[in-house]
């Protein structure tokens, strides 16, 4: 889609619109799958860890290591995808939808999985671009610690699961539209309401079940071995609390989705982030 500007003598020249509130350039995705393999290391290094290593010798300081590494990172990839050619208007939707996102989690904090706010992150992520659906993801999670006190060795990991999610959502086909693309919208915020749980879980999981049960962690196993013990301790403890966290997404997804996407669609239009500037050679007028 494109509003035209006509040049003077050296041609005419185009500016684009741009959907895309945050464009990826080559340093913003250098900085994201930096910090997402950071997060992937975070989350399972233990599976892959020798037993006799100083790494599983000091293995109850690790949450915390990296609730001290994952912050820069993410202020790295922040800044990447805050160069010049997003613009304050960009910054503006994030910190607007990342107050929403705030105020939303602690409605459904305690309450059976109940969670409005993934709803805002999934459908942000899809209308607005991965890049921002990642920022969105990590910065309302922050955001909604600031406002509820939730600090602790979880929060990066809380951060970085729910920047997937965003980021995710954001990667989905573009191909998709109207109703097809609602039912794929809650079809993946199903299925990443119980991948959260499952990420979730694996950030402690290794360090607070004991070595005596057959849900326990146990170094040096295969990777396939440990995977299924994780797997069955989240059927045995958090599936009550996931499932209806997927289910309550789908429906509110279903319900809300179309209504979100076309709002926030029509401000990214409107708002015209990050503008291309396009040269087209002048034509020869007819004779």
């Amino acid at each position: 889609m494109a509003d035209g500007w006509a040049g003077r003598g050296g041609g005419e020249f185009v500016r684009g619109r741009s959907d895309t509130a945050l464009p990826l350039s080559p340093g913003a995705v250098a900085s994201l799958a930096a910090a997402s393999l950071v997060g992937l290391a975070a989350f399972f290094w233990p599976f892959v860890a020798a037993p006799e290593s100083a790494a599983v010798a000091h293995a109850s300081d690790a949450p915390f290591i990296f609730a001290l590494l994952m912050p820069v990172l993410f202020a790295v990839a922040f800044s990447q995808l805050t160069t010049p050619g997003s613009g304050a208007k960009a910054i503006a939707m994030l910190g607007v939808l990342s107050a929403l996102v705030a105020v939303l989690r602690p409605l459904g904090t305690g309450h059976a999985g109940i969670e409005p706010f993934w709803c805002i992150i999934i459908i942000g992520g899809r209308a607005l671009g991965p890049g921002f659906g990642f920022c969105l993801g990590s910065v309302s999670i922050f955001a909604s610690a600031l406002l509820t006190g939730g600090f602790g060795p979880w929060l990066p990991f809380q951060m970085i699961a729910a920047a997937w999610v965003g980021m995710g959502a954001g990667m989905l086909p573009g191909r998709l539209t109207g109703r097809a693309e609602v039912w794929a919208l809650a079809s993946y915020g199903a299925i990443s309401s119980i991948a959260f749980g499952f990420l979730l879980n694996a950030w402690f999981w290794p360090f607070l079940t004991g070595g005596d049960t057959a849900l326990s962690f146990q170094p040096g196993d295969p990777v396939a071995a440990n995977l299924g013990r994780l797997m069955a301790f989240c059927l045995a403890t958090s599936l009550g609390y996931d499932l209806p966290r997927a289910v309550f997404t789908f429906v509110l997804t279903l319900i809300a989705g179309g209504p979100l996407l076309r709002a926030l669609r029509r401000a990214s239009r409107r708002a015209n982030f990050a503008p291309p500037i396009e040269f087209q050679a002048e034509l020869e007028p007819s004779r």
